[in-house]
């Protein structure tokens, strides 16, 4: 899992190729000069220690490192006899600014190309993490926190950015300045060289050690770390209740116990990530110091020229940061990865309900609705919320489902918009399965207003024409009277272009549903579905509202959640739900006369 996430999320560089591409050569770039840079300082020594071999014999040029030596050293002996030893030594100084010029300038242009290419995948991260939870099914939001889910696009997202992406460079750049390097020092002294592999293999072993654990507890940080933001979502969202509860003390003991778990996990992982650098750095510096005794042996035996081993040296110090760099990194992408694996979980989520590969286009209603023997639970190991229900919902017919709170009404409504699948039977819409529809044409012909109002923190006009295009303020307005929303909407400062606050805050409960009531009228769809559409109305508004509907509700097809019987009086068909179960079905003055369970539902409410 942790290598198919990595590779995963590389993939995404892909789709910046023109970037990636100047980077890595900018880095070549990077690394060649760094590499040139290194020999280029033997002339300056040689000249410094007077030690200067004068070479008279032209030496051709070519592409092997003899030749290229022989050519150095014929160059730098021209320039000293022609320009002398303190010119030629500025020459050299010279020479080596330039070098390290352009080094930087590489450099800095490697970085300038892969800005872009981390912020663009970055975004298309994000982007990707919400579609796809747009297009989850609902169920999988009963199982998962809110606030863990948002830790996962704010906090794992930014450490994915941070941990990861941010050692691209040293993944391209690093490994050619080692080889560059360790190439040189092979070239001049082999038995030197052989230290410096230890050093890397010795690093390698230590570091991979301590690291074996980071990606485990950077895992447990990031979790407690969503548990956190769902204790504060959660916090605010009910802070109401729990200061009339007079329950502070209590969150604030949850909150103390989580964010000290936090912080003691974020201890560890940075102890151990800090631990790379001072551990390379001790490691190198244990190395150049058995490096300086041994190369001294082989000065003072002169097998080594002083010159050409400072150069050595040079050289071994430019291969410590890209391998500081390499330890780093590697911490980096361990930490990273469990950031990375818990957005991956949520993007690898597969999709309960999707559409059928001969999926039908469907754009209005000709015979109705029909739930055929339909059985439904949650979970395979939870009971049945819906048992072998059979009803009808003819076109132009005012159905009303009643029952006590849990008997399984609303379950039905969100199975008819599939926000879940049957478990046995079917649902069918003029005699073909809904699972055979297209999903955004069923759901397009559905207008919903649910129990608990919900509207955005946008404005009244926004919150109204939600998901509709072209629709004239004219239109709006006309919703906002039949809904009996457009007196108060009027009575605020901007009107129509009023917002309403986090959730709705700057509305009452019964505002907030004319609001969403609105909302389903102005949509005008097919099937209208009123959950306790009312329930947050006073007596009067109610019944402004139901005469408002009357006309409205004509010749429409609308099925009626409701707890107040008399809501539901002139419904062509009612049924009464009890434990999942349909037990009685008729209109109002049928199952009165039935002496049945509406008829005690009826008698409950008159008294």
């Amino acid at each position: 899992m942790p290598v198919q996430t990595f590779w995963k999320l590389f993939a995404r560089i892909t789709h910046y190729r023109g970037l990636v591409t100047g980077n890595i050569v900018f880095n070549v770039l990077v690394a060649l000069f760094t590499v040139v840079s290194i020999p280029a300082i033997i002339p300056f020594f040689k000249i410094l220690f007077q030690q200067v071999d004068p070479v008279t014999e032209v030496a051709e040029l070519q592409l092997h490192a003899d030749s290229v030596v022989e050519w150095s050293k014929y160059q730098y002996s021209s320039l000293i006899i022609e320009k002398g030893s303190q010119t030629a030594l500025l020459y050299i100084c010279g020479i080596l600014v330039a070098l390290f010029f352009f080094k930087n300038l590489f450099r800095y242009l490697s970085l300038a190309c892969l800005v872009p290419v981390r912020n663009n995948v970055i975004k298309d991260l994000r982007q990707a993490l919400y579609e796809k939870i747009l297009s989850l099914p609902m169920g999988y939001f009963s199982n998962e926190k809110k606030g863990d889910l948002i830790a996962r696009f704010s906090t794992d997202v930014l450490e994915i950015e941070h941990s990861i992406l941010n050692v691209v460079e040293v993944m391209v750049k690093s490994p050619l300045i080692i080889i560059g390097c360790i190439s040189f020092m092979l070239y001049v002294s082999p038995s030197l060289t052989l230290f410096v592999f230890v050093l890397i293999i010795f690093t390698a072993i230590i570091i991979g050690g301590i690291s074996r654990t980071l990606k485990r507890t950077s895992r447990q940080a990031q979790n407690r770390l969503g548990e956190i933001v769902s204790t504060v979502d959660e916090t605010i969202s009910g802070l109401k209740i729990i200061k009339s509860f007079g329950a502070e003390t209590f969150f604030k003991q949850q909150f103390d116990h989580q964010n000290t778990q936090f912080k003691n996990l974020l201890n560890k992982i940075l102890w151990r990530r800090d631990l790379s650098s001072p551990l390379s750095e001790f490691l190198g510096i244990a190395t150049v110091a058995v490096l300086l005794w041994y190369g001294s042996k082989q000065v003072f035996a002169q097998d080594l020229d002083p010159s050409t081993f400072f150069a050595f040296i040079f050289a071994f110090f430019s291969v410590i940061e890209p391998a500081k760099s390499f330890a780093k990194a590697y911490y980096d992408i361990q930490k990273g990865m469990a950031a990375a694996d818990r957005v991956q979980g949520v993007l690898d989520e597969g999709l309960v309900i999707e559409d059928d590969p001969m999926a039908r286009s469907v754009d209005r209603i000709n015979e109705g609705m029909r739930l055929e023997n339909v059985s439904f639970r949650y979970e395979e190991h939870d009971n049945e919320v819906l048992k072998e229900v059979t009803m009808s919902v003819p076109v132009g017919k005012v159905i009303a489902l009643v029952g006590a709170s849990g008997s399984g009404k609303t379950t039905i409504v969100d199975l008819i918009n599939r926000f879940y699948d049957v478990s046995h039977g079917r649902i069918t819409l003029d005699g073909i399965d809904i699972r055979k529809l297209k999903l955004t044409d069923l759901r397009s012909m559905t207008s919903i207003v649910s129990q608990d109002p919900v509207v955005f923190n946008d404005t009244i006009y926004n919150n109204i024409t939600f998901g509709l295009t072209n629709i004239s303020p004219e239109q709006v307005e006309e919703a906002a009277k039949a809904a009996h929303a457009h007196d108060f909407i009027m009575d605020t400062e901007l009107q129509y272009q009023a917002t309403v606050g986090d959730s709705g805050v700057k509305l009452s409960g019964g505002q907030r549903q004319r609001i969403t009531l609105a909302r389903a009228i102005l949509k005008n769809a097919p099937l209208l579905i009123l959950d306790e559409a009312t329930s947050a109305l006073d007596s009067e508004s109610e019944k402004e509202v139901q005469l408002a509907l009357q006309s409205i509700l004509k010749d429409r097809t609308v099925i009626i959640i409701a707890h107040r019987l008399s809501t539901i009086q002139h419904a062509d068909i009612i049924y009464v739900m009890k434990s999942g179960k349909v037990i009685e079905t008729g209109n109002h003055e049928d199952l009165i006369n039935s002496n049945g369970e509406y008829k005690k539902f009826v008698e409950l409410q008159a008294f």
